[in-house]
């Protein structure tokens, strides 16, 4: 498995596709229900395939991502071959906590009216494995897809100056 079996709420949500994917494979309705109950472990391996075939799906739609925590704020971008990352952390006492979901309009009014220094500071990895498993493992960890890039290209306009 290339990445986790989905959880039961996760395909109760997908029941047309997971339908459409058992037709499409020569299961019908009939055969599932004697399978589950006959073949369990061949039950498990379908809903696992189902499960790459619909993260492998989503994951290729990512380009960007970010991560959060009270004073650091990350994103990722990831390109075919690579992922940059770029983040903004926050060194000394600060009201700015990048784990609320402040605008960035609203953070740089608490940068402006702390004392604190901000770090701004960049990475650049070529992939271990597959870019949707780079990506899946960064979900998994917390990271949270976005879909715009934002704030990557707002820190990367930054970075240019």
């Amino acid at each position: 498995m290339k990445f986790r079996r989905l959880t039961q709420e996760e395909l109760a949500e997908l029941e047309t596709e997971f339908v459409r994917f058992l037709v499409s494979n020569t299961v019908t309705g009939d055969d599932w229900e004697k399978i589950k109950v006959e073949k369990p472990k061949e039950a498990e391996g379908l809903i696992e395939i189902f499960s790459d075939i619909v993260f492998e799906k989503i994951l290729k739609g990512v380009d960007y991502l970010e991560f959060k925590s009270p004073k650091d704020y990350k994103t990722f971008h990831f390109a075919e071959k690579q992922a940059k990352m770029l983040g903004l952390r926050v060194n000394g006492e600060s009201e700015i906590d990048f784990s609320k979901n402040d605008s960035p309009a609203q953070m740089m009014d608490h940068i402006k009216r702390s004392g604190a220094e901000l770090e701004l500071y960049q990475a650049e990895k070529t992939y271990r494995k597959s870019r949707a498993e780079e990506i899946f493992h960064l979900m998994e960890s917390g990271a949270l897809i976005s879909k715009e890039g934002e704030m990557y290209k707002a820190f990367e306009a930054l970075i240019v100056r």
